[in-house]
């Protein structure tokens, strides 16, 4: 897309130290002055969006670009959530921007190397997967495209490539607009400035020096306004929330998770001694890609507490089950262990269910509904308050990682009373939670003696369970309906 009077821009786009450099007359269009704020930002960390229109994706093709012609041996990465959504925002737009004797691609490594020794590598992220892929990858920066849609963990660990020992400065950058399973992290960082300062954990301190962001509407892409004029009045007939997002840019307005219930002060304590008496429970979801294993205990009330959580992956069913069992303590008395079906398929290869290596292994498993909607309204229904304003379901927050996914996780864009199964990464926690939800749990109850003594006028020796069921089965039990012959 034109953008005003074409120039040369190799110099917007290159740091102090190397601009002008090269004069190839590589000619993307003008910038508008919000683009060149992002084009000219030199912190770590970069955000530019906030309304639907605001030219994102043309100024990461530009910046990095832009870069690579400038800096010699710049090794620059550009992200987007699937593969089909680079193949037609970046890819394609780059290879009919730069001529061959700039840059040429390879479709196989999906690289364009440049005349200079200069890398742009184009990558998707497909969860678990992608850790593999990147890891031990370096880079000098990191492009985001539209990051609301890649979820925290994935951002921490794309940070862990910015790396190595070229003499540019690492930084990435981020576009985004509201909603999306990305949208609470990105707000935190960018938009609210709320940065981590644990003093238990110094290194992990975040500077808010190190960010930067630039917020865009549609008014400040007048390149889309004159080709496209009615934008803004189709921006206007969304609903409301979405569009005070899209049109405004407004954070506050869509945030588009499955549970907007679930608030850390209401949901969430820190961690206490489970009385004994509580009945116990476990519950699990287990793959290769993960396993994602809950400790919940009832109290007398009927309220569930999550107290303990257990997350790993590529484990196979025997480690699974001895790591399950070297976290439960010698006494804890854990009433059932929850499971989805599928691990009680046969498997191919053995004639036996995963249902029954775990059992053999010391951790017998009871099999859940897999309905999805009815485990994930099952949630939504305990994270309501009950009698006494408290939830029916409350979770330590040392349980890092469900605490994060249950935030994260988004409504199904087909069906809304489901949670969305993309991305796979962060549906095992809620997944193993919703197993547990689905069944109807016993409250915890204090052994008590009875009162009444062997023969006392107020003890006849039934209990109310064997005045209803009529007590323990004896021999005559069996025998039941036939005569009985001494």
């Amino acid at each position: 897309m034109p953008r005003g009077r074409p120039r040369t821009v190799d110099a917007n786009n290159a740091d102090n130290n190397q601009r002008g450099k090269y004069q190839l007359g590589w000619n993307p269009g003008e910038a508008n002055p919000k683009q060149k704020a992002f084009f000219a930002a030199r912190t770590p960390f970069i955000g530019y969006g906030g309304a639907k229109g605001g030219g994102k994706t043309w100024a990461v093709r530009v910046k990095a670009v832009g870069g690579a012609i400038a800096n010699p041996g710049i090794r620059i990465l550009i992200m987007r959530r699937t593969y089909p959504e680079l193949e037609e925002n970046h890819i394609q737009p780059i290879l009919r921007m730069v001529d061959q004797r700039i840059g040429k691609y390879n479709g196989t490594t999906r690289v364009m190397y440049f005349f200079n020794g200069s890398t742009i590598k184009f990558g998707h992220w497909s969860g678990d997967q992608s850790e593999l892929e990147y890891q031990g990858l370096e880079f000098d920066w990191i492009f985001i495209d539209e990051a609301t849609q890649f979820t925290e963990r994935s951002f921490n660990y794309l940070k862990g490539c910015l790396r190595g020992t070229t003499p540019y400065q690492k930084r990435m950058y981020i576009t985004c607009n509201p909603g999306g399973v990305g949208h609470r992290w990105v707000k935190r960082l960018f938009i609210d400035k709320d940065y981590n300062h644990d003093p238990a954990n110094p290194e992990g301190w975040e500077n808010p020096d190190d960010y930067t962001f630039i917020a865009a509407t549609v008014e400040d892409n007048k390149a889309l306004l004159e080709s496209s004029p009615g934008y803004i009045q189709m921006l206007a007939q969304m609903p409301e929330n979405v569009r005070r997002a899209y049109r405004y840019g407004d954070w506050d307005a869509l945030g588009g998770n499955y549970f907007p219930e679930f608030r850390l002060d209401t949901h969430t304590c820190a961690p206490f001694q489970i009385p004994p008496h509580w009945t116990r429970y476990r519950s699990i979801d287990y793959g290769l890609d993960m396993l994602a294993v809950y400790w919940i205990a009832v109290d007398e009330q009927g309220r569930s507490w999550v107290y303990r959580e257990y997350t790993q992956n590529k484990l196979i069913v025997q480690d699974a089950a001895r790591n399950i069992l070297d976290r439960t303590l010698p006494n804890e008395r854990i009433t059932a262990t929850f499971a989805p079906p599928d691990l009680w398929s046969t498997q191919k290869d053995t004639g036996r269910t995963m249902a029954e290596i775990f059992m053999t292994c010391g951790v017998g498993l009871v099999k859940a509904s897999n309905n999805r909607v009815q485990g994930h309204m099952m949630i939504k229904d305990l994270l309501a308050p009950m009698r006494d304003g408290k939830p029916a379901l409350m979770v330590f927050n040392t349980c890092k990682n469900l605490i994060n996914d249950i935030r994260d996780i988004q409504s199904d864009e087909t069906n809304p009373n489901d949670c969305a199964k993309e991305p796979h990464d962060i549906t095992h926690t809620v997944d193993s939670l919703r197993y547990y939800c689905v069944f109807r749990t016993l409250p915890g109850e204090i052994a008590v003696e009875s009162s009444c003594e062997e023969g006392g006028d107020d003890c006849d020796g039934d209990t109310y369970g064997s005045f209803l069921f009529g007590g323990s089965p004896d021999p005559g039990y069996f025998l039941f309906g036939s005569e009985v012959t001494e």
